[in-house]
């Protein structure tokens, strides 16, 4: 059994409490966890509000913060084997995703730590001849971050990076599901020279949110997770004023047209529903399909869902692992179940794997003749497609807006100018045309709805953790006027 310490202030500790994290490819427990309790969330609070003040990082220039960031993006890449090793084993994601993302999270962090010393403000021309006007960015101050389990690396590297980069501090809560990535990271970050409690990595459950996100002492509350959560957040919040980012779930429409390369598509939307074990923000979960393609288009869906290669997640030969908890598959069977009743056809898969672990396969959905099949507007968090089909543009249009959230969509067809007008027409904070889940730290992840606000990634991330001061200073050597003098 491996122990893992949470960080607090520079010091790593047990904890009030621990926990067993489960291993999901076994459901055995593997390792032993800290676990925060009130006491340490204000603990980690207070270290990063003394740290937000402390001379070593408040007069700190911003060209040695980005140089910080960049030592840590270099640690992050040199321990990128550990780390998808450690989040591999706790949170069952394949090692063949695990290794590549981590090794991208290093990009993210040298993209932040160049952006710190390129936050600028700006000269007013006020229209008072004898002033000058002038804005400054400045740090928000102490950062609530929490991340759920799945990507969490990637996940905190988008808040951890441009906050750090504006100049914050931060207290990260990792998942109480499978923490065990960002409690190493937290070893990681030891190494990189900041100063102590510039950033303090807990993990706890609703209670430890809880206080973390009502605490007076938190300026920004950046949460990634589930709408309910978030409701919850956004009341916390309101006992500090704290402003909110929010990146939570989506339903995202995944749109193919006659004129598509098919098997491009077919490609792009098992990657895009399958990889990960479908256990996405942006998996494309609803594939619209143009109704004289439909037939083509699910047998050669279902030929490749069929031939994915389920397994242990630490064999590179996985194409894909168990799901991270057994309340996630129970839930799948429950939605899948009920969208049945409703009238979808289950093409492949559907049920549990008979092995050990919280194991199951690609499964898909033809909810064609079922439009009020659960599927079509519950997040699984799976890998289950639900398939409908349309006529015509406007019904595409109609179909892809028919949700409550609105993260991501996918849009596949040759057509230049019909790709142009359903960029304008599906609302959603992210648009790929003929691709899907492609990401970079240069451009901004986020959505609408249900789907949260603020956005992650890109110039405004980091300009996102900034306040404005406006200075005004007068030029004139002439006394000030009495106001009271008649003149």
């Amino acid at each position: 059994m491996q122990i893992f310490q949470q960080y607090i202030g520079g010091e790593f500790s047990d904890g009030s409490t621990q926990f067993e994290s489960l291993d999901p490819a076994t459901g055995q427990p593997w390792a032993i966890m800290a676990e925060a309790g009130v006491a340490d969330v204000n603990a980690a609070v207070d270290a990063a509000e003394d740290a937000f003040f402390a001379p070593d990082w408040a007069d700190m220039t911003a060209t040695a913060r980005g140089k910080l960031l960049s030592r840590l993006a270099d640690l992050v890449a040199e321990n990128a084997p550990r780390l998808a090793e450690i989040e591999t084993r706790d949170t069952g994601k394949i090692i063949r995703e695990t290794s590549a993302q981590i090794a991208y999270v290093a990009e993210y962090f040298r993209y932040f730590a160049g952006l710190a010393d390129k936050i600028e403000g700006a000269h007013l021309p006020i229209d008072k001849p004898d002033m000058e006007v002038w804005l400054r960015r400045e740090p928000v101050g102490v950062i609530a971050a929490i991340v759920p389990w799945n990507s969490q690396l990637f996940l905190s590297a988008v808040k951890i990076g441009p906050a750090l980069a504006a100049g914050c501090t931060v207290v990260l809560k990792a998942s109480e599901e499978a923490p065990a990535p960002m409690l190493e990271f937290a070893e990681i970050f030891d190494q990189a020279g900041f100063p102590k409690g510039v950033l303090n990595v807990i993990t706890g459950g609703p209670a430890a949110g809880a206080a973390l996100t009502s605490h007076a002492s938190v300026d920004h509350v950046a949460f990634t997770g589930g709408p309910e959560t978030a409701r919850h957040i956004v009341r916390n919040s309101a006992e500090n004023l704290a402003s909110t980012s929010l990146e939570l779930g989506g339903k995202s429409p995944f749109i193919v047209f006659d004129d598509a390369d098919i098997e491009s598509a077919v490609n792009a939307q098992v990657s895009g529903i399958f990889a990960a074990t479908g256990q996405s923000c942006v998996a494309g979960s609803r594939l619209l399909v143009q109704a004289s393609i439909k037939d083509r288009f699910l047998a050669r869906l279902k030929e490749k869902a069929e031939a994915v290669v389920i397994g242990a997640p630490d064999d590179m030969a996985t194409e894909v692992g168990p799901l991270c908890t057994l309340r996630q598959r129970d839930n799948a069977l429950d939605l899948i179940a009920r969208s049945v009743e409703a009238g979808a056809k289950l093409v492949t898969g559907g049920a549990a794997i008979d092995r050990d672990g919280f194991f199951f396969p690609p499964t898909i959905l033809d909810c064609s003749d079922a439009p009020d099949a659960p599927s079509l507007s519950n997040e699984f968090f799976g890998p289950v497609l639900s398939v409908v089909t349309f006529e015509d543009e406007a019904e595409a249009v109609r179909l892809a807006n028919d949700t409550e959230f609105g993260l991501a969509s996918g849009v596949f067809t040759q057509s230049l100018t019909r790709a142009h007008r359903m960029i304008r027409r599906i609302r959603s904070g992210i648009v790929w045309v003929n691709t899907y889940r492609a990401v970079s730290p240069i451009a901004p992840f986020g959505g609408h709805g249900l789907s949260g606000h603020g956005r992650e990634g890109g110039l405004q991330a980091v300009l996102d953790y900034t306040k404005i001061k406006t200075v005004w200073l007068r030029t004139s050597d002439d006394p000030i006027p009495d106001p009271f003098v008649m003149r």
